[in-house]
């Protein structure tokens, strides 16, 4: 059986034990930082595995926060309008557009007076419609803007001298009496 080379150069006297010894380490120490161990792959991709659920885990939790953030403003938005909504008595029906369609409520002359000015503002509450007085609707606007369906006093339609699409040429005279 052939021996290693090293031990023949020892044999034959070319080389001492110590020479042999040092080679060695020399060649392990080298081996040994190339090396990468089998477990240092697999605890690499578990690490990564748990930063994609790290990840994931954050992810999930923002989208929670984010939805009970909403329902909590919903339910302020609601518990507002029920606590300072006005009742209605009147037999007048006031009609306003909302969602493509003219919706009508029932007010008193007063009312409906109020909210031509802008003091009484309807609001969406379920279904039906409410009336809220405009300090509440302040409130309102910055917990849900879009349960406010009728607001004259913070009118966000287009100004009386805008231009519809199609009329372009056409100038409504300033003496025009209805």
């Amino acid at each position: 059986m052939p021996t290693s080379l090293q031990e023949q150069l020892l044999k034959a006297g070319l080389v001492k034990k110590d020479q042999v010894q040092k080679t060695a380490r020399q060649q392990a120490k080298k081996r040994k930082g190339k090396t990468v161990p089998a477990g240092a792959a697999a605890m690499a991709a578990a690490a990564k595995r748990r930063a994609e659920q790290t990840a994931r885990d954050r992810a999930l939790a923002a989208e929670r926060n984010a939805a009970a953030r909403h329902k909590e403003r919903r339910d302020q938005a609601r518990q507002l309008i029920e606590a300072h909504r006005v009742a209605r008595t009147g037999e007048l029906d006031y009609a306003f557009p909302h969602e493509g369609r003219v919706k009508r409520i029932l007010v008193d002359a007063a009312q409906r007076a109020q909210l031509a000015s802008g003091a009484l503002v309807i609001v969406r509450l379920g279904r039906g419609y409410e009336l809220l007085p405009q300090a509440a609707a302040a409130r309102l606007r910055e917990r849900d803007p879009a349960l406010i369906v009728v607001d004259h006093a913070h009118a966000s339609e287009a100004p009386a001298d805008a231009v519809v699409p199609g009329y372009e040429g056409y100038e409504v005279p300033d003496d025009l009496v209805w």
